[in-house]
């Protein structure tokens, strides 16, 4: 409820900002920043004891930011303005890990690099994809390939990729970041079922 109170409030404050601009003087352009919302647990499932240490994903430079990213059907980047991530999307998406497992209740301790857990696992991601592909239906695709690494050996013990595509409801920037909060939220439904399985 927390992560929704959230995304709405960053909506708003994007109005309160269109407002402003419309005041005698001008100023810059407004720019509306989104937020990822935390997906719910259905089950909350057999806890463990093992830590997980939750790491920054890794990402291409395009995704690296807060640009929200529009791919063409000729295959050309843009970048959308007027809206944008209210961080780093690697941060956000970390984030929204983090605060899935801890929800979970399924490990001992859920962290991030710095918090001070005695780490048994780690979860590396990758950001694949994380854009609008426009062109005949616009839709939203995230793909995130995940590694879980033993901590103590330095050893892999699995992978998977995991994806989503959903369809674009409406146009403009929050269209556009609600269908990337959907198609996130569908891509990784089942990595705390995963990673449970192979710690």
């Amino acid at each position: 409820m927390k992560t929704r109170a959230r995304f709405s409030a960053l909506m708003l404050i994007g109005s309160v900002l269109a407002g402003c601009a419309a005041l005698p003087g001008g100023g810059p352009a407004p720019v509306d920043a989104f937020d990822l919302t935390t997906p719910a647990i259905a089950d909350a499932g057999r806890a463990s004891r093992k830590q997980l240490l939750i790491t920054e994903p890794s990402a291409i430079k395009t995704l690296d930011g807060q640009d929200i990213v529009i791919r063409t059907q000729g295959g050309a980047i843009q970048l959308l303005g007027g809206a944008r991530w209210a961080d780093r999307l690697p941060r956000i998406v970390q984030a929204r890990l983090a605060d899935l497992f801890q929800q979970s209740g399924r490990f001992g301790g859920v962290g991030r690099p710095g918090e001070g857990l005695a780490i048994d696992y780690q979860l590396l991601a990758d950001l694949r994809a994380f854009d609008i592909r426009v062109g005949g239906q616009d839709r939203a695709e995230v793909e995130i390939f995940v590694r879980l690494l033993n901590d103590r050996t330095g050893v892999v013990r699995a992978s998977r990729t995991f994806t989503a595509s959903v369809p674009v409801t409406g146009s403009g920037g929050q269209a556009y970041a609600a269908a990337l909060d959907r198609a996130f939220a569908t891509a990784v439904s089942g990595l705390v079922d995963w990673t449970a399985a192979n710690t």
